[in-house]
């Protein structure tokens, strides 16, 4: 189910031009909007900036490819998911907390009960993974490459069984 951003946790992080949801979510689909006053349905202006209260907000929920990006780097935790029954009980709230070197995620159940897990954050550098290592060199013979079969056994020397 999408993400929903709790109107009342959020401060636009602290009046940025751009929010963190809107930097990490890879659909685009985090924006900001100016706060309306419910009963007087003007903009609410911040008496300090003079310039209106914003606020984030999902733009295309049937979007949302759910994949708690959003969530996750939320500083203020402002952002939630509804979960779907196979990993969280309907009606529960997973909350994660993002760590310098973890991720503590909280499931909160519908009967109040609360379970915690906590998972290290593996980064490393850009460009320092190496994901070659340990294969060696490449041993295709280019030249082969319009013979029948090469993409299949017979190119390493593995006999496939002939139909009787």
């Amino acid at each position: 189910m999408p993400s929903y951003v709790i109107t009342e946790k959020c401060d636009s992080c602290a009046g940025q031009d751009k929010t963190a949801c809107m930097y990490i979510c890879p659909h685009d689909l985090m924006a900001l909007t100016e706060q309306v006053d419910p009963i007087t349905k003007k903009v609410i202006v911040n008496p300090e900036t003079n310039k209106p209260v914003m606020k984030a907000w999902n733009q295309e929920p049937v979007q949302c490819w759910e994949c708690y990006s959003c969530v996750k780097i939320c500083p203020q935790q402002a952002i939630s998911i509804r979960c779907y029954a196979d990993f969280a009980p309907l009606g529960g709230e997973v909350i994660p907390m993002l760590g310098s070197d973890s991720i503590m995620w909280t499931i909160k159940f519908r009967n109040g009960n609360i379970k915690r897990f906590k998972f290290p954050v593996r980064t490393v550098d850009a460009g320092a993974v190496d994901i070659f290592s340990g294969v060696g060199e490449a041993q295709a013979d280019v030249s082969r490459i319009k013979e029948p079969g090469f993409f299949t056994h017979h190119a390493i020397g593995v006999g496939l069984p002939t139909p009787a």
